[in-house]
């Protein structure tokens, strides 16, 4: 199964990643990736069909002792994005689980299951919880969403896990510290904006911010806020002083004289109450930031705060940002259910940091080709028990390059005579089945 030629144009781009042997595994293991049913090495072997024509140890040692890095395969990616960004890159910090079995897999442990959790009950699985920074771009085919295509990727260590693995014990937090700097320091001269929850809006983070980025995150209802610290007068004895005085928490800042906004956020329109201000937030006081509460008077959502160091900005702004985050949400839906971000079975170290991500590069991959070739050949369902569909979803793109890669593979059969016609058409119309 040979990749159609755009897509295998876009991915000479990882070339430069790795030696001539090690890439044409890659390749090889990505064109069984797109049709295999099931996303283990064994499986995309066999969808590759006769492409696959090394041992197949070849391919296990792709993961598991190849010499390449999954931080410069993902920056490559991010090269291939640039074209499409705005002056400021928006980027999406977030972390995902991808359950697993077996004692013996490397890195594996307990971690919060947010699917099967309620605001009640916590519950608790087994398997690899992944710290992901995307990339949020807007494109021309679908004006109306934001894709979060994933770059980079940190495998977070719990307690036990970093103990059986003889690893120091590092946060999540920092993991996503150490992923932005590599970001921020490969464009130096570009300008980056992370939006992220609140497990990354604290201290840990904020006090480590690269130079050319900035955050915005959520804020506790409670946090202590401050005004700048007055002039200091000359001849004044002690310390400086690092905060002014103390102003309302974001719960307090509702209490008081409120705008009344109607904002469309998450596909939904809201009228809220809304405050903001200009404070220093107590864990960070050498820092303006731009508070944000909200306060929606009905819809079932609760009073929020948020925050952002570009201290200039606007509500409106601060909301419309962080609204954005929901992208690398749905990212980690359709890379799970589409892509078997999940199902990989490496267990030795190597091998379970560089399959499933490999699963997310794979995804933002598909649609950067349909952004510049795919959304050409696509064409909405036309039936008439489904008429209202015109927006292409991921699914949409990975079946148009299926589609197009099985196309060209009945194309090069060269069929001649009576009746080739009807045998190329009907064999484009099972490829487009199995699709």
């Amino acid at each position: 199964m040979e990749l159609v030629p755009s897509f295998a144009l876009l991915l000479q781009g990882l070339s430069g990643s790795m030696t001539s042997p090690t890439f044409d595994s890659l390749t090889t293991v990505l064109a069984g990736w797109l049709f295999a049913g099931r996303r283990t090495i064994t499986r995309m072997i066999l969808a590759a069909g006769d492409v696959a024509q090394k041992h197949f140890s070849s391919y296990h040692r792709l993961f598991s002792a190849a010499r390449w890095s999954l931080d410069h395969l993902g920056l490559a990616v991010f090269d291939f994005v640039l074209p499409w960004l705005d002056e400021i890159i928006v980027l999406a910090l977030d972390d995902t689980l991808a359950r697993k079995r077996g004692l013996k897999v490397f890195g594996a442990g307990m971690h919060h299951d947010p699917l099967l959790s309620t605001r009640k009950t916590a519950v608790m699985n087994w398997g690899h919880s992944w710290v992901v920074l995307g990339v949020l771009v807007k494109f021309s085919f679908r004006s109306n969403r934001y894709f979060c295509l994933p770059i980079l990727f940190r495998l977070y260590l719990n307690h036990e896990a970093a103990h059986r693995a003889r690893h120091v014990y590092r946060k999540r937090p920092e993991l996503a510290v150490e992923m932005l700097s590599v970001l921020c320091q490969h464009r130096k001269n570009r300008r980056f904006h992370v939006v992220a929850d609140s497990l990354y809006g604290g201290k840990s983070v904020l006090w480590h911010l690269p130079s050319n980025c900035d955050l915005t995150s959520r804020l506790h209802l409670d946090a202590r806020l401050y005004d700048r610290p007055p002039i200091r007068k000359t001849g004044t004895n002690g310390r400086p002083r690092k905060r002014g005085a103390r102003l309302p928490t974001p719960r307090q800042m509702l209490q008081g004289r409120c705008r009344q906004v109607e904002l469309n956020l998450y596909g939904r329109h809201d009228r809220v109450r809304l405050a903001e201000t200009q404070a220093i937030w107590h864990a960070d006081p050498d820092r303006a930031l731009r508070i944000v509460a909200v306060q929606p008077p009905s819809g079932g959502r609760t009073v929020q705060a948020f925050y952002s160091t570009c201290a200039q900005a606007t509500a409106e702004q601060v909301l419309a940002w962080y609204a954005r985050r929901w992208a690398i949400e749905q990212t980690f839906q359709e890379a799970k259910s589409h892509l078997g971000f999940e199902q990989p079975q490496g267990w030795s170290r190597r091998a379970v940091e560089r399959t499933a991500p490999l699963a997310m590069l794979l995804y933002s991959l598909i649609v950067l080709w349909f952004a510049d070739h795919g959304h050409h050949r696509w064409q909405a369902p036309l039936h008439a028990w489904y008429r209202s569909k015109r927006d292409p979803a991921f699914a949409d793109m990975l079946d148009t390059l299926r589609q197009e890669t099985l196309r060209k593979t009945v194309s090069t059969l060269g069929l001649h005579g009576p009746g080739s016609r009807k045998i190329i058409h009907t064999l484009q119309h099972v490829a487009s089945l199995a699709a």
